[in-house]
């Protein structure tokens, strides 16, 4: 899941207010048009040190990317793949560091509303750039090989019962010196530190103007939608299918980042 760059990107965003209103109980979250239009406000407002995640990985490219012979012309390009992309954060940040020729990105999100405006975003601001857009569920999708993986805020909404399966075909695809960055909310297993951590997400969300309101109502609607798992949990499912070195590179509150490595 990822945010559009106010600064870089010719959109005109809405402020996050799908949660303004008390919601029905039943009511669950989704990627629809309604999230689709305040989503880089919900993003920057909600996911501390979301910036300085999208911010290293160009540079992340830059040390662990191949080029590689395409298939149907002499041009020599990088594959990146951007799984869960929404509305194309994480490839524009890659694209704005990179010249045209020098990367072919994937990106793939399972939800219409997302991937019919990241197209529109990613043609606007980078259209000689190689940049395919897919709606796709990641779990059906057969990954090419490539040399590096975004999964941003993206594992923690597929079911617990199906992240091996999805991390055992990126380590498959992914080249020799490839990585995965891994970017999620987590909780932690002690539960005095756990409670302490998300009191301070929820004092983080305040001071970036979200009512009780708005905060009451969001958690309820992820409800059973947005399952987090502890930082053990991540490390050892990577070492589970196949990574040997894997390290949290970033943490912000209960956020984190983890770069692993083929």
């Amino acid at each position: 899941m990822s945010q559009s760059n106010p600064a870089t990107v010719k959109h005109d965003t809405l402020f996050d207010k799908p949660f303004t209103t008390p919601l029905d109980k039943a009511a669950r979250f989704s990627f629809d048009e309604q999230v689709v239009a305040c989503f880089p406000d919900m993003i920057r407002r909600s996911v501390p040190g979301y910036g300085q995640v999208l911010a290293m990985l160009p540079i992340f490219a830059r040390r662990h990317c191949k080029y590689r012979q395409q298939s149907d012309s002499s041009q020599r390009v990088s594959r990146i793949y951007d799984l869960g992309c929404s509305l194309g954060a994480a490839s524009m940040a890659l694209a704005g560091e990179f010249d045209p020729q020098d990367l072919q990105i994937k990106a793939i999100d399972i939800s219409p509303a997302m991937t019919t405006e990241a197209t529109a975003l990613l043609s606007d601001n980078y259209p000689k750039h190689d940049i395919e857009v897919m709606t796709a569920d990641i779990r059906d999708v057969e990954f090419e090989p490539c040399d590096m993986v975004i999964l941003n805020l993206t594992l923690q909404f597929l079911p617990v019962a199906d992240r091996v399966a999805v991390l055992e075909k990126i380590y498959a695809a992914l080249s020799e010196g490839g990585i995965l960055v891994l970017t999620e909310k987590t909780h932690a297993f002690d539960e005095q530190y756990d409670a302490w951590l998300v009191e301070r997400y929820y004092d983080f969300k305040r001071a970036n103007g979200y009512t009780e309101m708005e905060i009451s109502g969001k958690r309820n609607a992820l409800e059973n939608v947005l399952i987090t798992d502890t930082l053990d949990e991540h490390h050892a499912r990577l070492d589970q299918v196949g990574f040997a070195r894997h390290l949290t590179w970033f943490q912000f509150l209960n956020f984190v980042s983890i770069v692993a490595f083929k």
